[in-house]
């Protein structure tokens, strides 16, 4: 019997591009990807991480190749997009996840520097990122993917991190006016906001205190695991997902629409 529905939800063959995929999220983003059948670039700045998780795809019978990428080096980031395109024979899919997390008060002796390099690997490196790449987008004809990783710190806010939250509020706004502009072409440009996961982000956190957040904080009463948020992320760049442009995505648990 011949199927109703005419959109297809693979990425069977499609070449996706992950930031930040040595551990986590991104690890997680990558591992998915490849077992939907795409062709998945590694990018971390731990080269060893990387290895892994390249290791990892290619024991599982997936595909893909690893780059050490430093996001702070706007020359690296071209170079490296560059050979991803060259690699694979092109590049359909742009996952900004990378990131970083260091608390502060604004009166800090250290603030200036943690709040430069917050904005440089959370937001200024994804306007990089997207401007390497949307060559190798444009190629494909239009159908192009970008997704940006925030945070539900993009939302709302906590003490002592604004360097962060700011970047976050920052990428929920590129985000939208990215996909305004791009949505022309057919390059779709969605965020996603995560919000309690196990990673190594929040590692140093001790299990009862997570416990204690997610049941006063959050409905579902957990922490998430990375893959959880990689399938929202996967939601995005499939190719029946061509409508969604500019959403802001909290998969989060419940926990921005949660009022006490």
């Amino acid at each position: 019997m011949a199927r109703l529905t005419t959109l297809s939800r693979s990425i069977a063959g499609k070449v996706a591009l992950i930031t930040g995929a040595g551990r986590g999220m991104g690890r997680a983003t990558a591992h998915l990807f490849a077992d939907e059948g795409a062709h998945v670039a590694v990018t971390d700045i731990i080269a060893d991480n990387v290895e892994a998780v390249v290791a990892e795809i290619r024991q599982a019978g997936g595909t893909a190749q690893g780059w050490p990428l430093d996001l702070a080096d706007a020359g690296a980031i071209t170079r490296v997009i560059d050979e991803v395109a060259a690699h694979f024979g092109g590049l359909d899919i742009l996952v900004n996840n990378a990131g970083i997390s260091q608390h502060t008060t604004i009166d800090g002796a250290d603030y200036e520097a943690i709040w430069a390099r917050h904005l440089e690997i959370l937001l200024t490196a994804h306007t990089r990122t997207v401007r390497a790449a949307l060559p190798h987008l444009r190629a494909r004809g239009g159908g192009g993917r970008i997704v940006n990783i925030a945070s539900t710190e993009g939302l709302g806010a906590t003490p002592e991190t604004s360097a962060y939250t700011a970047a976050k509020h920052g990428v929920i706004g590129l985000t939208r006016s990215l996909a305004v502009e791009l949505g022309r072409e057919g390059i779709t440009v969605n965020c996603i906001c995560p919000g309690a996961v196990n990673t190594a982000m929040t590692s140093a956190i001790k299990d009862e205190h997570k416990q204690i957040f997610a049941r006063r904080r959050v409905p579902l009463r957990r922490y998430a695991e990375p893959e959880e948020i990689a399938h929202g992320t996967l939601s995005l760049v499939l190719p029946a997902a061509g409508y969604i442009n500019g959403a802001v995505l909290p998969v989060d648990g419940g926990l921005t629409i949660k009022n006490a």
